[in-house]
């Protein structure tokens, strides 16, 4: 389900309110981005990771391929939230037949899920560093029931599902292919519609990851709690278009109380992380999704962290077919390709 590489297939973030896609074609003078779409999907038809009208997703997933000239039908998806547990555990070392075996024993104390009702997935990490007789693992479990809606979705829309991947490691997939910070800490924080992920790496090694229902979203409630309008027209006031219908101080004071919600959860994720690892500081935090264009949120996650805090660029190490793109576009809505661009890095025959 998640790791490993092959021939390749188009990236297909699937978001509360937005689809986005990228085709990413590898040669030998390296990657090439050939294809990108966006299109905005129907309030409601997904919440929080959950597909509520598949039919209407999977219509709106034909016409973002269709307007945006994508031939490849072959796609890698990817899920988060609550549904996902990620856990880097410590086992008694042993082979990798030997832990195939016993991988649900292991899981079992690690997954708040009936085991039967998951999907496990793991990787042998290496050998614990103060103890040769123990290894870790990452330890992937998604419910069955949400994989199975979302390949019943790529499926009703025409498609092919070839890979099933994580958020949070799409993200850190296309970080890693730009971005070179080989002993230092990072915290890779993707702020979407209705979720948020946060992944903390040391070099290439995943150290933390945790999934928090904030979002974007969060700012469309409270302007519909203001001002009694449809969450459609809340998505066009909140970029301050309209002050007749809301103030800009009182949207102000929205945006700023949604934001300090964000730094309280993503404060109290990096305390317990702290907990755990004391000595690994956090100096920088690369930032993504739509949250990541709201300056009042960078400079309030600054100060709260002691961080050095920026916005990704997904496409920094990748060429651009200039016929099928333009590159204007594509720096305006930079953070917000960031997951697709990672799944469309992903290979047919990976794990």
């Amino acid at each position: 389900m998640l790791f490993k590489k092959t021939s390749h297939l188009v990236g297909l973030d699937i978001g509360s309110k937005v689809l986005k896609a990228s085709e990413i074609v590898e040669t030998k003078s390296g990657h090439t981005l050939e294809h990108f779409g966006m299109l905005d999907i129907a309030h409601g038809a997904i919440e929080e990771g959950v597909i509520k009208d598949a039919d209407k997703t999977a219509a709106s997933i034909r016409k973002l391929f269709n307007e945006n000239g994508f031939k490849t039908q072959n796609v890698a998806v990817s899920i988060g939230g609550l549904s996902v547990i990620v856990k880097k555990i410590s086992v008694q070392t042993m082979t990798e037949d030997e832990l195939h075996k016993s991988i649900n024993s292991e899981a079992e104390q690690y997954v708040p899920f009936d085991i039967s009702e998951v999907n496990l997935d793991y990787q042998i990490l290496g050998t614990a560093e103060n103890n040769p007789n123990q290894m870790y693992v990452l330890l992937v479990a998604v419910k069955k029931e949400i994989i199975n809606n979302y390949v019943n979705l790529i499926q009703m829309a025409g498609l092919n599902p070839c890979v099933i991947d994580i958020d949070a490691f799409a993200l850190q997939n296309i970080f890693e292919l730009n971005y070179a910070f080989k002993d230092e800490n990072i915290a890779l924080i993707d702020i979407g519609a209705s979720k948020t992920s946060l992944n903390i790496l040391k070099g290439n090694s995943f150290l933390f990851i945790r999934d928090v229902t904030l979002g974007c979203s969060m700012i469309n409630r409270k302007i519909v709690s203001l001002i009694d309008c449809s969450y459609e027209e809340a998505e066009q006031l909140k970029y301050g278009n309209q002050p007749d219908r809301i103030s800009p101080d009182d949207l102000k004071e929205i945006i700023l109380s949604v934001v300090d919600d964000w730094c309280d959860e993503i404060r109290h994720a990096l305390d317990f992380f702290y907990s755990a690892y004391p000595d690994n500081k956090i100096k920088r935090i690369i930032l993504s999704g739509g949250g990541s264009y709201i300056k009042e949120f960078r400079e309030l996650l600054a100060v709260e962290t002691l961080s050095e805090v920026e916005i990704i660029n997904p496409f920094k190490n990748i060429q651009i077919n200039k016929k099928n793109l333009g590159i204007s576009y594509l720096e305006r809505i930079a953070p917000q390709a960031a997951i697709s661009m990672g799944l469309a890095i992903r290979k047919i025959d990976d794990k």
